[in-house]
């Protein structure tokens, strides 16, 4: 006796499952050039590392079983660069990737292992929302919350890119990840366009409803978008290089690139000595870490603060800095929300944050109000006193207000550079307030008032309080900042912070 039906039976239904959905969909995503959602996982992953779980489900409704393969969603694990991590990658092909409830076991599944396992959890979105019929009516939709699960303790990094249409518990997880991307072209929204021209009576441009611009530089819930999947995938590889496995391991460390530092002798070319003088901040972060290692973080949004990971002498860092080239440097209520959900993230996995600071402080109006400028300038505070890594600040220029403590200014280590000027507000602006003298009703009178208010503002008056802990040449701030790296890092516990923020809410 021989296994050979057994085996020829078993070699078609792996080939069947493994064709996917829809062949027109296929012919449609291909003739695009966008890859289909075995393909993503091919490109994302090493070579030859993918281990599939699921490949025989399908769907409960035995009317759907045959057009159902994996029940619209490619689970299993994988390895970049020689790392474990757990994967779920939704197949639009099958039944527009709709959320069921075997699908959703899959993913509790893959998410339990992450989390239980300690490694990354990557979701390669692209879903139609929920499945209808299977939701109608209360014994459905009830039955939703029995495979939903939305509390999130960070113990693992969560990654999830929007490759698609993307509705329903596909923009859940992408609200519940660290580290969210989008390929242009694709949509991000709570429900579709056809569910929402229903809800408000008129038609709905998708790009308005959830498309990449909306979702980078309005609402900041994207932090990345690129032109293609390819890209995309590559940007995920490079974020889990940062990224320690889970929670409980430090970040990973990478040999220094040859040329690191070596702008630094260009740093008084960068930053302008004319505090009026604007300058891009992201060509300081530049010169400082290590060669071609900066990685940013929701650049499109709040553009007046520059975030990003990047590495100083092989250390992962988180950088947050003011940047003057927007808004003058002023903070904006946006601005304190990408700070605030930067924090969380780099505390959570254990990654020193560092400050560079030159603001003249929060940007005060009637639109910051609207926003809420004083919850979101608490929020920040609020994620900086409780985050346990450690922090860094170095005051380049302007420092002024309540923006000095936000940025920085309760840091573990302080240094200011020559050029530095740390006050309540900037001394011209205090000479009107003080004395309602503007510099064109009096040059000389406002000059000498300016000078005045001026005094005891410089970083030696603030190094003589040891409100900070050095003066530097800006030249040497990526030395001092790789030195005091090395001095504070958190050997008691092993590199790990006390995860004060783990459960703090997302894109509050």
């Amino acid at each position: 006796m021989t296994f050979e039906r057994e085996i020829a039976e078993h070699t078609h239904r792996r080939t069947k499952a493994r064709a996917m959905g829809s062949k027109r969909k296929l012919e449609e995503f291909a003739a695009a050039g966008i890859l289909n959602a075995r393909q993503r996982i091919t490109t994302l992953l090493d070579e030859g590392s993918f281990q599939e779980v699921g490949l025989f489900a399908v769907s409960e409704r035995p009317e759907d079983a045959d057009r159902s393969p994996g029940d619209g969603v490619v689970t299993g694990y994988g390895r970049v660069d020689g790392r474990e991590i757990a994967i779920i990658a939704y197949d639009f092909t099958a039944l527009g990737a709709s959320s069921a409830p075997v699908a959703s076991q899959k993913f509790q599944h893959i998410r339990k292992v992450s989390i239980s396992r300690g490694i990354p959890m990557v979701v390669l979105g692209e879903a139609g929302g929920a499945r209808i019929p299977d939701v109608m009516g209360a014994r459905g939709i009830a039955r939703t919350r029995s495979h939903q699960v939305y509390d999130r303790r960070r113990q693992s990094p969560w990654i999830t890119a929007i490759l698609g249409q993307s509705y329903g518990s596909s923009s859940w997880k992408a609200a519940m990840s660290d580290f969210v991307l989008m390929r242009k072209g694709a949509v991000l929204a709570v429900s579709s366009p056809k569910v929402t021209a229903v809800a408000i009576s008129e038609e709905v441009d998708p790009e308005d409803l959830g498309g990449w611009r909306l979702r980078t530089e309005t609402t900041g819930e994207v932090d990345q978008a690129y032109a293609t999947d390819q890209e995309v995938l590559a940007a995920i590889r490079r974020f889990l290089g940062y990224m320690p496995s889970n929670a409980n391991e430090p970040p990973p460390r990478a040999p220094v690139p040859a040329g690191s530092g070596d702008d630094m002798a260009r740093i008084l070319e960068i930053v302008p000595a004319q505090r009026e003088r604007v300058y891009d901040v992201r060509k300081v972060i530049e010169a400082i870490v290590d060669k071609g290692s900066f990685f940013p973080i929701k650049e499109r949004f709040a553009k007046v603060l520059s975030c990003g990971l990047g590495r100083i002498d092989g250390r992962v860092v988180g950088l947050i800095a003011s940047n003057p080239i927007f808004k003058g440097g002023a903070l904006d209520p946006q601005a304190c929300r990408k700070a605030t959900s930067f924090i969380v993230m780099c505390d959570s996995f254990n990654i020193p944050l560092v400050f560079l600071t030159d603001t003249p402080g929060f940007l005060v109006g009637i639109d910051g109000e609207k926003l809420g400028l004083a919850g979101q300038i608490m929020n920040f505070n609020h994620a900086l006193e409780m985050a346990t890594v450690p922090k860094l600040a170095v005051i380049m220029r302007k420092s002024y207000g309540q923006a000095y403590i936000n940025m920085g200014g309760s840091a573990d280590e302080i240094a200011a550079w020559f050029s530095a000027d740390v006050s309540f507000m900037d001394p011209a602006a205090a000479v009107n307030v003080l004395h309602g003298i503007k510099r064109n009703d009096d040059p000389a009178r406002f000059e000498d008032l300016r000078e005045e208010l001026s005094r005891n503002t410089g970083p030696y008056d603030l190094a003589a309080g040891f409100l900070a802990q050095d003066v530097i040449d800006p030249r040497e701030t990526r030395s001092w900042l790789a030195r005091m790296l090395a001095v504070h890092e958190l050997r008691s516990t092993g590199g790990i912070s006390r995860h004060n923020m783990a459960t703090w809410p997302y894109n509050f």
